[in-house]
């Protein structure tokens, strides 16, 4: 999809410095997958420690040693 931005100099310069990318499309490219990537492990960490199927850590080293 082609989309027109208006994205300041500097703001720019650093996503492109951060990224090590060769060209603007690249760079923000990479920003915005990367935005995205955080925010989906943000949502997943809400999630932590909430099920309550998992075997306990004592329960797998008992599993473990009756091998």
């Amino acid at each position: 999809m082609k989309i027109t931005l208006d994205i300041p100099e500097d703001a720019l310069a650093d996503i492109m410095r951060f990224t090590a990318a060769k060209t603007r499309r690249a760079a923000v490219l990479t920003a915005i997958t990367d935005f995205n990537r955080r925010r989906r492990m943000t949502d997943l960490l809400k999630h932590a420690g909430t099920c309550d199927e998992l075997m306990t850590v004592e329960e797998l080293l008992e599993q473990r040693s009756r091998g």
